[in-house]
C-alpha cells in the first residue's frame, strides 16, 4: 500500500462518521416528514443554532457537522450519539443499535470489573506476602467465597435451577426413594 493509499484509507475512516451522520439526518428527517426548515427550527428550539441551508449542506456532504451540532441532532431525533454516527443501515434498525450499545456497555463493565478484581487480588496477595502465617486459611476463604458466588451465577447463566436428573419438588415422586 502506498502512502497516498494509506492516507486515503485513514481519511475514509475519519470521514465515515460524518458520512453516516449526513445519511442519518436525511433518513430521520424524512421518516418524520420534516422539511429542512422544520429540522432547523427544532434544532434552534433545542438551543443549537442551525439554518435550513446548513441542514441541506450537511445532508449533501457540502458541509461538515461539528460535535455540538451532532449532539443537537441526536437530541432532536431522540437517539444516542453512537446511534447517530453509526452505519445508517444498522442505525435505521433502532433495536439493533440498542442491542449493540448494550453489548458494548456490558463489555466495558466486564473490563472495569476485571481491572477491579485484579487490583483487589494484587492488594490481597501483597498483604499475604507480609503475613505468610495466614496464607493457607485466607486462600481457602477466598476460594470458598468465589465458589459460592460462581455456582449460582453459572446455574443462572445456563438456566439451571437444580442439579440435572434430580426431580423438583413439583414433580410426582419427588423426595421418594427410587
Amino acid at each position: 500500500m502506498t502512502d497516498a493509499e494509506a492516507d486515503g484509507a485513514e481519511e475514509g475512516v475519519l470521514l465515515r462518521g460524518e458520512e453516516n451522520v449526513a445519511a442519518r439526518l436525511r433518513v430521520e428527517r424524512e421518516a418524520r416528514g420534516w422539511s429542512t426548515n422544520s429540522l432547523s427550527d427544532r434544532m434552534n428550539e433545542a438551543g443549537y443554532e442551525m439554518n435550513p441551508s446548513a441542514v441541506w449542506r450537511i445532508e449533501n456532504g457540502k458541509r461538515r457537522v461539528n460535535l455540538d451540532e451532532a449532539i443537537g441532532f441526536a437530541e432532536v431525533f431522540g437517539v444516542s450519539l453512537d446511534n447517530l454516527v453509526g452505519p445508517p443501515r444498522l442505525a435505521a434498525k433502532a433495536r439493533a443499535m440498542e442491542l449493540i450499545e448494550n453489548v458494548v456497555r456490558a463489555f466495558r463493565e466486564t473490563q472495569r470489573a476485571g481491572a477491579a478484581f485484579s487490583q483487589a487480588r494484587d492488594a490481597f496477595d501483597a498483604y499475604l506476602a507480609e503475613h505468610p502465617d495466614i496464607r493457607d486459611e485466607a486462600e481457602v476463604m477466598i476460594a470458598s467465597a468465589l465458589a459460592d458466588e460462581a455456582i449460582p451465577n453459572f446455574a443462572q447463566a445456563f438456566h439451571l435451577t437444580q442439579p440435572p436428573n434430580e426431580p423438583s419438588d413439583d414433580e410426582p415422586g419427588a423426595g421418594q426413594a427410587h
